[in-house]
């Protein structure tokens, strides 16, 4: 297993000495999921946090009209998965998925409380991390409430360029709570000015 994209993230937290280095590299285990493939569905718990080492992947619901809505994307370097379920271990109401082939590193909850304790720097660690989750949530909610489908689309242009060659219009106008034909029209519109 190669953790040292995730001992990388880690060290650039709070660095990892020898002993806590090597924990990392017992307790995540690496799995390299296909296009398509699913790391979890609706209706099951989510019992692994995931760190993306390389590929894409996105993580949302599906309405009871069968419609998408895009949640979350994660490329290298990113977490993800369903926090929720994952602490409450209650079945989940998303979806995630592989845009691309890609490596994961995946750890237990059980393994992770375990850290926790044994380890008190993965405590501050994965906190920094939730702390920028809530922090990521909370822009995107008042974003949403307060901003237009352009500025939206501006913000997002902006903060993640480099999603923009590895998921398609349709993706990015479920993110933005846009019809892609909306997105569309908001695309032209900004090219003519």
């Amino acid at each position: 297993m190669n953790a040292k994209p995730l001992i990388e993230y880690f060290n650039r937290l709070l660095p990892l000495n020898e002993d806590e280095q090597s924990i990392v590299e017992q307790v995540f285990k690496e799995r390299k999921i296909k296009k398509r493939q699913f790391i979890l569905q609706e209706g099951e718990v989510c019992k692994l946090n995931t760190f993306v080492v390389e590929g894409c992947f996105k993580m949302y619901m599906v309405d009871e009209n069968g419609k998408e809505h895009n949640l979350q994307f994660a490329i290298e370097n990113w977490w993800i998965g369903d926090i929720g379920s994952f602490h409450t271990e209650q079945p989940s109401r998303l979806y995630i998925e592989a845009l691309e082939n890609s490596i994961i590193l995946q750890i237990k909850k059980k393994d992770q409380l375990k850290l926790f304790v044994e380890y008190p720097k993965f405590n501050r660690i994965f906190r920094v991390f939730t702390e920028n989750a809530l922090v990521s949530t909370q822009r995107r909610v008042l974003q949403n409430i307060s901003s237009t489908a352009e500025e939206r689309y501006l913000d997002f242009m902006e903060r993640h360029p480099h999603l923009f060659n590895r998921i398609s219009n349709v993706q990015i106008a479920s993110y933005l709570g846009v019809t892609p034909e909306f997105l569309s029209t908001i695309r032209k519109r900004l090219v003519k000015s």
